[in-house]
């Protein structure tokens, strides 16, 4: 395998396994994408993790773990943040 690394191979060895592998990869890179965007609106709205935690009604270290992506979130926590930053989540469907 040139020019492939560790997490090509591990990608490429779980989908032998389960050929949805790279949606789910995909599905999680989404996540990730929005959670970042939502951190850049806490911070553009100038919101402590604690203030956000606040209104979320949890703790700023649930709000940092949330923040630092490495716990798979509920759509719900989510939603919740991204109330809390000032926005409001949008849920659709797309045909895979």
């Amino acid at each position: 395998m040139s020019g492939s690394d560790f997490l090509d191979e591990i990608i490429e060895e779980s989908t032998k396994k389960n050929p949805e592998f790279p949606e789910l990869v995909d599905a999680a890179y989404g996540r990730r994408r929005l959670l970042k965007e939502l951190v850049r609106k806490r911070e553009r709205a100038n919101l402590t993790q604690q203030e956000v935690a606040t209104k979320m009604g949890t703790s700023q270290s649930a709000v940092a773990r949330l923040e630092g992506g490495g716990t798979d979130l509920r759509l719900s926590t989510v939603d919740r943040y991204a109330t809390a930053v000032g926005h409001r989540m949008e849920w659709r469907l797309r045909r895979g």
